[in-house]
């Protein structure tokens, strides 16, 4: 009976977290929220990135703990112009072989992980992708070598509890 609590408990914990990541971006309207109002609601910018448009970027990644990463690009006046949820999977299908870390970060956002590899001179990034099962998440993996170019993608499923 406990075990059963917990889990629906956890699932419930799971459902007003995804509720929670979509909550904060309903405030964000396209043409009309200005970058201090964006900074004001969201805070600062996991990063930034500059275009050559002269619009920018600004990630809010969700990871470790959620399931999204949202880009919001600005014009130039500072007014949003687009809000983006991009861990998506057409995106993740985007990333191939030789891409750098800088190609896959602007496409997918921040990982919930990093992790080195000395021995195989590899580097694996981690994105949570589904956390709606109690009993297991399920990570999307980018390999790195030694150069920071991807060699492969793919997928884990790790047991909670």
């Amino acid at each position: 009976m406990k075990r059963i609590l917990a889990a629906m408990l956890g699932l419930l914990g799971l459902v007003g977290l995804g509720g929670c990541e979509r909550y904060l971006m309903e405030d964000i309207r396209p043409g009309v929220t200005t970058r201090a109002e964006l900074k004001s609601h969201l805070g600062d910018p996991g990063i930034e990135w500059r275009n050559a448009d002269g619009t920018v970027v600004w990630e809010y990644s969700m990871q470790p703990s959620g399931i999204t990463c949202y880009h919001v690009t600005l014009d130039r006046a500072g007014v949003v112009k687009r809000v983006e949820q991009v861990l998506t999977e057409a995106r993740m299908a985007q990333i191939s072989a030789g891409m750098t870390e800088d190609q896959v970060r602007r496409l997918i956002g921040k990982p919930a992980k990093r992790t080195s590899f000395p021995n195989k001179g590899e580097t694996v990034w981690d994105w949570l992708i589904d956390d709606r099962m109690p009993s297991e998440s399920i990570y999307f993996n980018v390999h790195f070598d030694g150069n920071g170019r991807v060699t492969q993608t793919g997928r884990e499923t790790v047991q909670r509890g």
